[in-house]
C-alpha cells in the first residue's frame, strides 16, 4: 500500500501527488513538506510500511524537495537554466523508473495470485488401471496403406549429387578502374552529355557500376569531365570537357593500372 500524505491542497498517495505537481495541477509552494515528512516519522514509529513504500516515499520527497527549492532561488541564468533542464529530465527519468518499478511490482503480485490459486488444485495421484497399464500406443495409428507406399517411393528416389561449394559472393571480379577509364574516354566524346545511368545501364553487377564511378571521380579530379547532380537523389549528369591527347589517356590507364597492382 502506497503512503498517503495530507496536505492543505492534497491528500492520497505520494506518487500521486508527485505526478499532480509535474502535470502542473497542484502548486508545489502550497504543499508543506515538513508536515509531510512529520507524518510520514509518525507513521513509522506506529507500522512501519514495507521497504517498496518507504522507497517511493523517499524518491518522491526528494524530488519535490529539490523542486520547491528551486522554486525558491532566484531566477537561474542561461548556463543555469541548461543545466536545470539536464536535473528535470534526470528526474522525469526517475519517475519513468519508478512507474516501472510499480508495473513490476503489481506484476508480481497478479503472479503470486496465481500461485495461492494453483496451489489450491489437487492433482490425480492415481495411475491407470491394471489391464491398460501394459498397453503401448500403436505406432501406425492413422496410417493408410497409400502413405507407406508414398514413403517407399520417397526413398527409393535417386539422392542429389556431391554438395557444390558457392563462392561467387566471395570472389572478386576481375574488372579495373584503369579499364572503366579507357571505356568512359572512348564512349564520352560521341556523346557530348550523359547521365551516369545511362553510362552503367549496360553493367550486369554492382561491382562494375562502383568502379566506373571511380573512373569518374578520376577523371572529374583531372578535369577532364564535369559533374552536376540537380537534386538529392536525382540523376547524374556527366559533361564531356577538353578532349585529351591519345597519348595522355594512355598514360593515365597505365598510371591507374600501376597503383591497382600496386594496392593488390
Amino acid at each position: 500500500m502506497a503512503v498517503l500524505v495530507a496536505t492543505p491542497v492534497y491528500q492520497g498517495p505520494v506518487g500521486d501527488l508527485l505526478a499532480l505537481v509535474g502535470e502542473r495541477k497542484v502548486d508545489l509552494l502550497d504543499v508543506p513538506l515538513a508536515e509531510v515528512v512529520e507524518v510520514f516519522v509518525a507513521r513509522l514509529l506506529e507500522a512501519p510500511p514495507s521497504l517498496e513504500d518507504t522507497s517511493e516515499f523517499l524518491l518522491a520527497l526528494a524530488v519535490l524537495l529539490e523542486l520547491k527549492s528551486r522554486l525558491l532561488l532566484p531566477a537561474p541564468t542561461d548556463a543555469e537554466v541548461e543545466e536545470d533542464l539536464a536535473d528535470l529530465e534526470a528526474r522525469d527519468r526517475l519517475v519513468a523508473r519508478l512507474v516501472e518499478l510499480q508495473a513490476y511490482s503489481a506484476a508480481a503480485a497478479e503472479l503470486a495470485r496465481l500461485m495461492d490459486d494453483a496451489a489450491r488444485s489437487v492433482p490425480r495421484r492415481a495411475g491407470l488401471e491394471p489391464p491398460f497399464d501394459q498397453l503401448a500406443p500403436d505406432l501406425l495409428a492413422g496410417v493408410t496403406p497409400e502413405d507407406l507406399a508414398a514413403a517407399y517411393r520417397r526413398a527409393l528416389q535417386p539422392r542429389p549429387g556431391p554438395p557444390v561449394l558457392d563462392l561467387s559472393h566471395v570472389t572478386v571480379e576481375p574488372v579495373t578502374v584503369a579499364e572503366a577509364v579507357t571505356e568512359l574516354v572512348a564512349a564520352l566524346p560521341n556523346l557530348g552529355r550523359a547521365t551516369f545511368r545511362d553510362l552503367t545501364r549496360h553493367c550486369r553487377t554492382t561491382m562494375q557500376v562502383i568502379v566506373r564511378f571511380l573512373g569518374l571521380l578520376e577523371l572529374c579530379k583531372r578535369g577532364w569531365v564535369d559533374l552536376d547532380q540537380g537534386e538529392t537523389f536525382g540523376d547524374l549528369e556527366v559533361r564531356w570537357l577538353a578532349p585529351p591527347g591519345t597519348e595522355e589517356t594512355g598514360a593515365l590507364a597505365e598510371e591507374l593500372v600501376e597503383v591497382e597492382e600496386y594496392e593488390g
